[in-house]
C-alpha cells in the first residue's frame, strides 16, 4: 500500500490524543474526554449516526432541525447527569432509542417535523444524562460538554452525509439497511 499524507492527516485529526503526553488534565483533558465519549460505545455511536440518517430520510428542514433538537436536549440533560440528579431508566431509554430509531429508518417512517423533533429530543434526554453522569471528576464539565457536543454533531453530520451519498449512488435502500443494523445493535444491547 502506498503512503498517503492525506490518510495520515485524517488519522491525526481523528485521534489527536495520541500526540499528548498528559491527557485528562485541565480544560483540554475535559474536551478530549468529552470528544471521545460518543465514540466509546456502540450505543452512543449508533444512536448519533442514526439521528443523522433519519433526518436525511425525512429531508427538508428536518435535516438540521432533528439533529439540533437532539443536541439541544442532550445538552440540557447532561446538566442533570453532571449534577447526578436521579433519572430512572436511562440505560433502558438508550437501548429503546436504538431500537426505535433503527425501525424508523428501516421502515422509512416519515413523521411530521414536530413529532420527529420531540421523539429524538426524548431519546436525547437519556443519552445526555449518560454523558453528563460519566463526566470525569478531574476535568472541566464545560470542556467535557463542548467535546461531546462537537462529537455528537459530527456523528449526526456523518449520518446525513452517508444517507446523501447512498442516495447519489442510487442506493437509497442502503439507508434502510443501516436502520436494520441499528436495530440489531439495539437488540444486542438489550440482550447483553
Amino acid at each position: 500500500m502506498k503512503y498517503s499524507p492525506f490518510f495520515t492527516a485524517i488519522f491525526a485529526c481523528l485521534f489527536p490524543a495520541i500526540a499528548l503526553a498528559h491527557t485528562a488534565t485541565g480544560d483540554s483533558g475535559g474536551l478530549l474526554h468529552g470528544w471521545a465519549h460518543p465514540f466509546s460505545g456502540l450505543d452512543h455511536l449508533c444512536a448519533m449516526i442514526a439521528v443523522g440518517l433519519w433526518a436525511a430520510q425525512l429531508g427538508g428542514r428536518a435535516i438540521w432541525l432533528v439533529p439540533l433538537s437532539f443536541v439541544g436536549m442532550m445538552t440540557l440533560a447532561s446538566l442533570a447527569g453532571m449534577s447526578l440528579l436521579p433519572l430512572p431508566f436511562i440505560e433502558s431509554g438508550i437501548v429503546l432509542s436504538l431500537l426505535a430509531m433503527g425501525v424508523l429508518i428501516a421502515a422509512a417512517v416519515r413523521l411530521p417535523l414536530l413529532a420527529s423533533s420531540v421523539l429524538v429530543g426524548t431519546f436525547a434526554l437519556c443519552h445526555g444524562y449518560a454523558h453528563g453522569a460519566e463526566t470525569p471528576a478531574d476535568v472541566s464539565g464545560m470542556s467535557y460538554a463542548i467535546g461531546f457536543i462537537l462529537a455528537t454533531s459530527l456523528l449526526h453530520v456523518l449520518g446525513i452525509a452517508s444517507a446523501s451519498l447512498f442516495s447519489r449512488l442510487g442506493r437509497g435502500d442502503w439507508v434502510r439497511y443501516a436502520g436494520g443494523l441499528v436495530t440489531l445493535s439495539g437488540s444486542y444491547l438489550l440482550l447483553a
